[in-house]
């Protein structure tokens, strides 16, 4: 509980930090420390530690060096992927999620009852090495390869000890506010086609210049839909985190399976997290209305998990149809939320091209979510001794009020005029 509520501070201040800073170095640091740490905790069972504070230690200080992760790497996707698509793409790119939670259970899975040290040291060598991989391959922004978010004739940028300039086509003035998809631009590129219109240079500040400042963290919380969403992902990751943690234990008495049958039993949820994810990217983008698909969803999951609490005891295989169809409906919406809704939030109309805002508002309505992260399984094992009926009451109970706290977004979505699409309505009142 302490580490997860200390990391909704921690994960809100590394994003605003990640918007100051290179996100490749950002993220290959994190990944680099938070292995070492997850492997330094492992290390407790070889040197045959048993001092209580130094695995407290640990943890607090593995837990602030992951914070660095995800404000990075949305809004290295944000940077890349226009909202056309973006949630599809995202919602294949999170299912990296389920596969984590999915290996992760069963390398804890496979050395639990013989050498638990492993199950630290092992995962802790795996995300050092995938920070290595980040520092060495990975491209934050289109411009970086000689594309740029607007058409341009020459591939490259022009420098001074200030300002950064580059040829843009120029535009009627209505027109000037809208970009192509970064994705488009690198096609364009491709077909050497120049452009009939003259061109012009836009000036943008360097990144060491003193152009648009950084968002502060009101400023992103006054952009339409950041608090809502941050909310309900509050409520939602109460449920996911709930089913994370105490899924095993509650296979074991149900189902009565031994620990690592039970392990890897609970890797289903994860398994129907990952179509669960993609399915609402694919929704919200054919309805391009975010809100909406988070609560149908919301709103299927409740009964679902009410009905799971009773299936669920009438053997393997009601459990094993229970657990692919409630992942899909509890993570489809936190995944959602967390990838396309924050970077569609972080690149907002009302920002006027500011684009320092997108790690900020991700790590906001993340570092909201850890809040219930750290409650859902406090609470889990509070209400278990009474029954896991009151734990399943429990879940209900938070997966509605996620559904509440997206109602307004949701009306607006609905009332929208059929010429403008959803993800617009929300935004007119800025």
């Amino acid at each position: 509980m302490q580490r997860r509520t200390g990391a909704q501070l921690r994960r809100r201040t590394a994003g605003i930090i990640g918007e100051r800073l290179p996100i490749r170095y950002y993220l290959t640091f994190g990944m680099v420390a938070s292995g070492a740490f997850t492997a330094l905790f492992g290390v407790g069972y070889f040197y045959n530690i048993h001092s209580f504070g130094f695995y407290v230690v640990t943890q607090i200080v593995n837990g602030l060096v992951q914070t660095t992760g995800w404000p990075s790497v949305v809004t290295c996707l944000g940077n890349w992927f226009g909202k056309g698509r973006r949630g599809l793409i995202m919602g294949v790119w999170n299912s990296h999620t389920s596969v984590g939670n999915i290996l992760g259970s069963l390398i804890a899975g496979y050395w639990v009852s013989t050498c638990w040290g492993l199950s630290f040291v092992v995962p802790g060598a795996i995300v050092a090495a995938m920070g290595i991989v980040c520092f060495l391959f990975l491209i934050e922004h289109p411009k970086d390869v000689a594309c740029s978010s607007s058409p341009a004739t020459h591939p490259k940028s022009y420098e001074n000890g200030t300002h950064r300039f580059w040829p843009q086509k120029q535009a009627l003035t209505e027109e000037r506010s809208k970009s192509l998809d970064p994705e488009m631009q690198c096609l364009l590129l491709s077909d050497g086609k120049r452009s009939g219109h003259q061109n012009h240079m836009v000036v943008l500040p360097a990144d060491g210049g003193g152009g648009i400042a950084a968002i502060s963290f009101v400023g992103a919380l006054k952009i339409p839909g950041v608090i809502e969403f941050s909310l309900c992902l509050l409520f939602a990751k109460l449920v996911s985190y709930t089913f994370l943690f105490w899924l095993p234990l509650y296979i074991t008495n149900v189902d009565h399976l031994d620990v690592k049958k039970a392990g890897e039993l609970s890797t289903l949820f994860d398994v129907g997290g990952i179509f669960g994810g993609i399915l609402a990217g694919v929704i919200s983008d054919r309805l391009e209305k975010r809100a909406s698909t988070c609560g149908l969803m919301l709103l299927l999951a409740a009964p679902t998990l009410y009905v799971f609490s009773a299936i669920s005891k009438m053997g393997l295989e009601a459990t094993i149809a229970m657990l692919l169809l409630s992942g899909a409906l509890v993570s489809g919406p936190y995944a959602l939320i967390t990838t396309a809704v924050s970077a569609d939030l972080g690149t907002h109309k009302s920002l006027k091209g500011n684009s320092h805002a997108l790690a900020t508002v991700t790590a906001i309505i993340d570092g909201t979510g850890s809040v219930g992260a750290a409650l859902g399984p406090l609470l889990a094992g509070l209400l278990s001794p009474s029954g896991w009926s009151n734990v399943f009451y429990m879940l209900v109970f938070a997966d509605a009020c996620a559904l509440v706290f997206l109602l307004r977004l949701i009306h607006k979505e609905l009332s929208c005029p059929g010429s403008a699409t959803g993800n617009q309505a929300l935004f007119k009142e800025h």
